[in-house]
């Protein structure tokens, strides 16, 4: 068997490769992110020249002098109330003045005395004053009534007028979300057009190009580029149509990942073969069927592959010639006599442990 295996280089050196395709990716995604938002930048459908086609002009115009007397009426009547409540409180302190007044007055004909004539001139006049009072505060409640029927006659127009505009508005609106719709598609499929032979080029390298010391530069391209595409059919698909798209994606990505396994199993690499066989060594452990390699002060022992570091093994053990060994569950040949130097080497790895030769 041939040495497949490459050096793998200090750690030091594999982290920072790691590090720096990471890096690479995440630079690839910027990148494609500054290309995406150029395409983005496409003027769309605006509401305003919408809006103003299926609005009509006159009733704007309408509703808007409405708006305004009926913001003038609102002034009238906060001041005409304001009028009333202090004509009211004038013609409540006058009533006082007059109850008091004719209170004195009937007084002094039970004492069969003459009030004053300043008394009774001041009586007259409060009595005058409080009738024009009275006439000014039935003027007011007559002007503000006026001016309340007239505000909510205005009011009514102002709702009939907004009824149409607002039915003129939910069409220019449902057709603006019509043409906004049609925006995003053509902006996606803009995007998807481009990001997608990216995509195949990541793809072709990722599956043909395994064997290239570039592998992991491949790896983050392609990966940056798939989540670029996936995050642009989730902005612009509706959610019922992305979670179909999601599913699938993973289904076909789950099937692709169990055939691999699958294929490992039943046709497994060389590579994937030495680790398996070098795992088995050094777990003392059968590669193929798991069985103990029970030789040398392991010959009457028990262990798995998780108690194999905590077994214990015999101090007063004699020491035997290594002899070939062949597992006694599936009869593979574990430790053979190596051709070139006669020691007993391991029999599934590439290389003798005594003299270096490697398998023919």
């Amino acid at each position: 068997m041939k040495n497949i295996e490459n050096s793998k280089g200090p750690w030091l050196y594999r982290f920072l490769i790691k590090s720096f395709v990471v890096i690479f990716g995440i630079l690839v995604f910027w990148i494609l992110g500054f290309l995406l938002e150029d395409i983005e930048s496409i003027k769309g459908p605006r509401y305003n020249k919408i809006e103003q086609s299926y609005l009509e002009p006159g009733l704007i115009t309408e509703e808007q002098e409405l708006k305004n007397q009926i913001e003038n009426l609102t002034r009238k009547q906060v001041k005409n109330e304001n009028e009333i409540a202090i004509v009211k409180n004038s013609s409540g302190n006058l009533q006082n003045t007059i109850n008091q007044l004719m209170a004195l007055k009937k007084l002094a004909l039970e004492n069969s005395k003459v009030i004053s004539k300043s008394e009774e001139q001041q009586l007259s006049r409060s009595v005058e004053t409080f009738l024009k009072s009275q006439k000014t505060y039935q003027r007011l409640n007559m002007e503000l009534a006026q001016i309340i029927e007239k505000k909510q006659r205005l009011e009514i127009e102002k709702q009939e007028i907004g009824k149409k505009l607002k039915d003129q508005r939910e069409n220019a609106q449902k057709q603006y979300r019509e043409l906004l719709k049609n925006h995003n598609l053509k902006l996606a499929f803009l995007q998807i057009s481009i990001l997608f032979p990216f995509l195949l080029g990541g793809i072709y390298l990722i599956l043909k190009k395994k064997s290239s010391n570039y592998y992991l530069l491949f790896i983050g391209y392609g990966v940056a580029v798939f989540f670029k595409i996936f995050l642009v059919i989730h902005k612009y698909f509706p959610s019922r149509y992305f979670k179909y798209i999601l599913i699938l994606g993973l289904l076909l990505t789950v099937v692709k990942i169990i055939i691999y396994l699958i294929n490992i199993i039943t046709n497994p690499k060389k590579q994937w073969l030495l680790k398996q066989y070098r795992d088995g060594y050094e777990k003392f452990l059968c590669p193929v069927c798991e069985y103990p390699i029970r030789r040398g002060p392991r010959k009457f022992l028990y262990w798995t592959r998780r108690t194999v570091g905590k077994v214990t093994l015999p101090h007063n053990h004699t020491a035997e010639k290594d002899k070939p060994y062949s597992c006694p569950s599936c009869g593979t040949k574990l430790f053979e006599e190596c051709p070139e130097c006669h020691e007993i080497k391991h029999a599934l790895l590439p290389t003798c442990c005594h003299c270096g030769s490697k398998n023919k």
